[in-house]
């Protein structure tokens, strides 16, 4: 059995969701693990796995919209720490534990460090979508998409296999990438969906334009989380942070409205919910998500929140759910098995795929 070390990005839930999924089963398989990770990602996984608390970046935001200069002096911030980190996580990590590879969900510190000590490096994140799929982009974002490909390859230099997860299966660019469907945690997959009679409408951040325009819709029932409140303004409801109680109210709604995050789409779409996408501007991968997610005709991609956007999506709910039922159900086995092959006899597939990169 393998020494794995595996990095797991901080940022949100989705990462460490996905990873606790992954990280379960590789320890049930009989490997030795150590995490690392920050943020939520840390406080998600330290209660089950041995994870080391490293430093991250993070992405600042205002009114739906990335704001470059939070981002910037957050993230700079950070640096000194962040270096200091880095050092004990090599000692702690890498020197004491001698990994025989290294698994990353878009954690950049253990994927430089596997190739300092030149470790075989696999990747399991929906990121490397961007870098190593032939997809179509957003018309006006095509720039963006070249910038945020440089970024993906910065963060993650040299992967030698990349499991990537998706809900749009476009061409692969090279022999190490192997698509999957989206890694759904376990509450989800159990859960059967109704349709009820709300509208679920998720925030990560301010935005009063979107809910003034929820009042032109009397006879609609809107359920909003993300302010962390319990009261009733209008036609909205809004919820306090509850993850149980969120994927209640997620299974038994008619439909969703929210930002473009991967995680809260892949969840709806197995859930086989209509989806009314409002990705934050200046975050590409949300961008694309929502754009994606329209082209395959689960739902709608709005840019600019109106009463006639919404009006429009809703009028149209019934023909997105039609389109959902074609929507391929998340299945972990396949990603499972490729890893198990990977890393079978103390990783010989993937140092194969390693040597051959040198």
């Amino acid at each position: 059995m393998a020494r794995i070390v595996y990095g797991v990005s901080g940022e949100g839930s989705g990462h460490s969701s996905r990873a606790r999924e992954i990280a379960s089963h590789l320890r049930d398989r009989g490997h030795t693990l150590w995490l690392a990770s920050y943020d939520r990602g840390y406080q998600n996984l330290k209660a089950d796995f041995d994870v080391f608390e490293t430093e991250g970046l993070c992405i600042a935001s205002e009114d739906n919209k990335v704001s470059v200069v939070k981002t910037f002096t957050e993230n700079i911030r950070r640096l000194p720490d962040g270096f200091k980190n880095l050092q004990q996580l090599r000692r702690k990590l890498f020197d004491e534990f001698r990994p025989d590879c290294v698994i990353t969900d878009f954690e950049p510190m253990t994927a430089y460090l596997a190739n300092h000590y030149s470790l075989p490096l696999v990747t399991i994140d929906n990121q490397h979508r961007m870098r190593y799929l032939k997809y179509e982009a957003p018309p006006h974002l095509k720039v963006d998409a070249r910038v945020t490909k440089t970024i993906i390859r910065a963060m993650v230099p040299r992967p030698d296999v990349s499991l990537v997860t998706t809900f749009s299966f476009d061409d692969i660019t090279n022999d190490r990438t192997f698509l999957f469907p989206p890694i759904l945690r376990h509450e989800v997959l159990d859960r059967q969906p109704v349709d009820g009679p709300h509208i679920l409408v998720y925030l990560t951040s301010g935005s009063e334009s979107l809910l003034n325009e929820l009042n032109h819709f009397p006879r609609e029932s809107f359920l909003v989380y993300g302010y962390d409140r319990s009261d009733q303004v209008g036609t909205a409801t809004f919820k306090p942070f509850s993850s149980d109680g969120f994927l209640r109210d997620l299974a038994s709604a008619k439909a969703v409205m929210a930002t473009a995050g991967f995680t809260l789409i892949s969840e709806s779409l197995h859930l086989r919910k209509p989806y009314m996408a409002m990705p934050m501007r200046g975050q590409y991968e949300q961008e694309l998500n929502a754009f994606q997610l329209e082209r395959l005709g689960y739902g709608k991609n709005v840019s600019d929140v109106t009463a006639e956007a919404i009006g429009d999506f809703l009028y149209h709910t019934a023909d997105y759910r039609e389109r959902l039922q074609t929507y391929e159900a998340a299945n972990h086995h396949a990603i499972k098995s490729k890893l198990d092959e990977l890393l079978e006899n103390n990783c010989a597939l993937v140092r194969q795929f390693h040597e051959l990169r040198k």
